[in-house]
């Protein structure tokens, strides 16, 4: 990489996850850098359409094709959609980028503590794995995404938003900063060797009762947040569509919120962009109309 470099190269970046939240956004990102960026894929015909990305496909089954598709690179991208096949796959991406010759890994992980939640202890695993690798690495660690609570838009709207998160606080961050991280931690040249994490947080914890605040303020009307127990909860998940898994992670989520296990504030996000990490307060006026009634829906509270 050093030597393609100093000829006049161009780095180039590989992006596992380039369709997601967060690898999506920094795949816009990066088309403003000169850098070359192959989009890992496992349909090479499918939504990557950014100008001047190559798509590169690959298939799990078949380990060859994810160094191949890696062949070349000097920076890999690893993210990977929560799914019970997220260990093996990212751990097998790891060992293709080790094969490729890429010399850094930039891994999207989840902070808190050690924990049988999933995908919590998902990324615990992988992390432990990247660990024994003589490779460069940058964790990221960021707390929980607020675009969870686009998943609220409809209940809200409908009047029956709700869960067991209880008045506990959680410090939301918006993708698009940990996107904007993932871009300097894979463009950073000084120390293309170094293993090291980041804990990213949004400007400060809310609760899931002020978001409601907030909201009803955005929208002139009342949005309540009703408090459910884990068990009735639950069955509200699943009734409405929601698989076991998906529900287990919901539920999740929600205890993580209840006991303020993701409340504290970081200043990494500031530090690393040299401005303030964006807000949940600056998410939920972007996101209103989301939330705002449908005319079609025919069970309103009353407000």
């Amino acid at each position: 990489m050093t030597d393609r470099r100093k000829d006049g190269g161009r780095i180039r970046i590989a992006v596992a996850g380039a369709t997601g939240r967060v690898g999506s956004a920094l795949v816009a990102r990066l088309a403003n850098d000169p850098v070359d960026v192959a989009a890992l894929t496992r349909n090479a015909g499918g939504h990557v359409t950014q100008a001047g990305v190559q798509p590169a496909e690959i298939d799990f089954d078949r380990p060859e094709t994810l160094v191949e598709a890696m062949r070349g690179a000097d920076r890999l991208f690893l993210a990977h959609g929560t799914s019970d096949r997220q260990v093996v796959n990212e751990i097998a991406l790891i060992d293709a980028a080790i094969a490729a010759g890429v010399d850094h890994i930039v891994k999207l992980s989840a902070m808190g503590p050690p924990t049988r939640l999933h995908p919590f202890d998902w990324h615990m695993e992988i992390e432990a794995y990247l660990a024994t690798k003589d490779i460069g690495y940058t964790m990221l660690r960021p707390s929980s995404f607020i675009d969870v609570l686009a998943r609220a838009k409809g209940p809200v709207a409908a009047g029956d938003w709700g869960g067991s998160a209880g008045d506990g606080l959680v410090n939301l961050i918006d993708t698009r900063d940990v996107a904007d991280v993932a871009r300097i931690a894979l463009l950073d040249d000084r120390f293309p060797s170094s293993q090291r994490a980041y804990h990213l947080t949004g400007p400060a914890g809310v609760s899931m009762p002020q978001v409601a605040e907030e909201l009803s303020h955005l929208l002139d009307r009342a949005v309540t947040y009703q408090h459910r127990s884990v068990a009735d909860h639950r069955r509200l998940l699943v009734d409405t569509g929601a698989s076991e898994m998906v529900a287990d992670l919901l539920l999740g989520l929600d205890r993580i919120f209840r006991e303020g296990i993701l409340a504290e504030t970081t200043t990494t996000v500031d530090d690393l962009l040299g401005r303030p990490a964006r807000s949940a307060s600056d998410w939920l006026e972007e996101h209103r109309d989301g939330f705002r009634i449908d005319p079609e829906i025919k069970t309103l509270q009353p407000s």
